[in-house]
């Protein structure tokens, strides 16, 4: 527990009403952190704070404005958080030659502008503070192309770098900085995946474990990366994922 308690910690969950977001924001919670989510849909959210005693703020971070005010409501509950956790994301991957600029903008402004918003907005008061963690949930994509990666592929490519580069600026003041790539992973998002039992099969097979992810396997990895134990661990993303990217 001197390793993995997050008592007296507070920590922001974007998407934290549903797949890896809820998960992780569950996990946070149970490991003694007080938590905030944010997300858009008012449904999940009331139905996320009843069932894992969170608070909540309802903002649509795709846009900036959004993302300023919901920053900012967050912070006025428990006070600055010690731990940020960006989750949310759409995942919308036409064919490359049908992708339009509004599918581009949507995509980069809410899975990488909002990431990087963020962090502008909390990571150098941690900094201040002398300890925070930042936690991005980046994706196969950033590292390989399947199921028409297009500006999801890029945004994720984007949130690695993301990642680096603030570890880079807060580290050595104590904020460590780390991204969770995971495989295919049973969420809203990739609903279409699981909805043919042949394209999950074979995502299934391109892994060691020989399945594909739930959102609770992202607990554990969650906590680690929230706490003391991921002390000298920055700048680094983690392939969560059963094995996907080393097959």
């Amino acid at each position: 527990m001197e390793l993995f308690s997050l008592a007296g910690r507070v920590a922001l969950v974007t998407g934290g009403s549903s797949g890896i977001g809820r998960a992780m924001a569950s996990a946070l919670v149970r490991a003694g952190a007080r938590v905030v989510v944010v997300a858009r849909g008012r449904e999940a959210l009331d139905a996320t704070v009843a069932e894992l005693g969170v608070a909540a703020v309802s903002a649509d971070l795709g846009v900036r404005s959004e993302v300023v005010r919901a920053a900012d409501e967050a912070a006025a509950i428990y006070g600055e958080p010690d731990i940020l956790i960006t989750a949310a994301a759409i995942n919308h991957r036409p064919p490359m030659d049908e992708l339009t600029l509004d599918d581009w903008d949507a995509t980069i402004e809410l899975n990488l502008t909002a990431p990087f918003l963020l962090g502008q907005r909390f990571g150098p008061r941690m900094a201040e503070r002398g300890w925070g963690r930042i936690i991005h949930v980046a994706s196969q994509q950033a590292v390989r192309a399947y199921l028409n990666s297009g500006a999801y592929g890029a945004s994720k490519g984007g949130v690695t770098a993301l990642t680096r580069s603030q570890a880079e600026a807060w580290s050595s003041r104590g904020v460590c900085v780390n991204s969770v790539a995971p495989g295919v992973v049973r969420t809203p998002l990739t609903a279409p995946v699981f909805a043919d039992p042949s394209k999950a099969a074979a995502m299934a097979a391109r892994t060691m474990i020989g399945r594909n992810g739930e959102p609770s396997d992202y607990e554990g990895v969650a906590v680690f990366l929230s706490g003391d134990a991921c002390a000298y661990v920055t700048g680094q993303t983690l392939f969560v994922d059963g094995g996907f990217s080393v097959h």
